[in-house]
């Protein structure tokens, strides 16, 4: 089916089916696969970062207005609700290079 230009952004986001329902189901985070096995990760802006937190790959802060990384295993023992409050946030690049 060809487009139209002036179809409506509305009318084109209605055709085309969402392609992560994982990232609306989990807050926004993506999965990935890393440390041999799944993490789900959500980034935070820089506005957003409220709270200062220590990273676990680096041990330093991640202090507060630094956008960051939330990450989770999306594998955890006892559900995700424990995989939840077990979250750690880390600095963006910690979390590229672990």
């Amino acid at each position: 089916m060809a487009r139209n230009r002036r179809t409506n952004k509305y009318l084109r986001a209605a055709e085309d089916p969402p392609r992560d329902v994982t990232r609306l189901a989990y807050g926004g985070a993506r999965k990935e696969f890393r440390r041999g096995s799944e993490w789900f990760v959500r980034e935070i802006p820089a506005h957003r970062a409220e709270k200062a937190y220590r990273c676990p790959e680096c041990g330093t802060d991640v202090p507060i207005g630094q956008a960051h990384v939330v990450a989770w295993s999306a594998e955890h023992f006892f559900g995700d609700e424990a995989a939840i409050r077990d979250r750690r946030h880390y600095h963006a690049h910690c979390w590229r290079l672990a």
